[in-house]
């Protein structure tokens, strides 16, 4: 049976690790902006609660109680949550500029 869940490549530029996983000293490496921007709009609650360095069980117990570091919604008996607002609470664009390069050059018309 395979594992459905996302996995990421230890191997993480320092530089733009987001340093907020408590886990991320015991061999779990930090996740990144992009990583976390390529979760998509949603994402579930154990992956959002690695982001923040929380157990799941700590996850789900807060998300009951409505405590979690981030709004969570509740469909039936699972819980998404929405990656915009973790981006916010890292204090990480939400819509990453372009890198500054060259402008754009145009064709003069004769």
């Amino acid at each position: 049976m395979s594992n459905s869940r996302r996995s990421r490549a230890s191997g993480n530029d320092p530089a733009t690790a987001v340093a907020v996983s408590a886990s991320s000293g015991h061999g779990i490496p930090a996740w990144t902006a992009e990583e976390i921007r390529g979760l998509g709009a949603s994402t579930d609650l154990r992956t959002a609660a690695q982001i923040f360095g929380l157990s799941p069980n700590t996850a789900y117990a807060l998300a009951r109680r409505g405590d979690f570091p981030v709004p969570v919604i509740r469909a039936g008996n699972q819980y998404r949550v929405p990656v915009a607002p973790i981006l916010a609470a890292l204090h990480l664009d939400v819509d990453p500029k372009p890198p500054a390069g060259p402008p754009p050059t145009t064709r003069a018309t004769t």
